[in-house]
């Protein structure tokens, strides 16, 4: 994959598994070969969004039809959930009855 990029890095920066120095010396790589426990941070973290979409689309066996049920269960959801200025129990209690009245109320159920 490195040979692809068509430039020669600069340095590269990995974390400590020990076969990326095997790596770097059959590719006969003379940069700089950096490996700590925080350098790899930036490159790790820019997965995450990716990883929770993955995370996400498991269950789903297309992208057409996770968009179909969260366009769904997003309006849904956010209907029961409380916004974050509801801080009291109480507070949250009441909402919880508004939106079960509202849901019984846009279904036609009697609770």
């Amino acid at each position: 994959m490195l040979k692809q990029q068509g430039l020669r890095p600069g340095r590269l920066i990995t974390d400590k598994l020990k076969s990326y120095g095997a790596a770097r010396r059959k590719m006969r790589l003379s940069i700089r070969h950096l490996s700590h426990k925080g350098l790899n941070n930036r490159a790790e973290n820019s997965h995450l969004p990716l990883r929770k979409r993955e995370r996400t689309m498991q269950r789903f066996r297309s992208p057409g039809g996770c968009q179909r049920f969260v366009s769904v269960f997003s309006a849904i959801r956010n209907l029961f959930v409380p916004p974050a200025s509801v801080t009291t129990a109480l507070s949250r209690h009441i909402h919880q009855i508004r939106a079960f009245a509202q849901w019984s109320s846009a279904t036609a159920l009697s609770v």
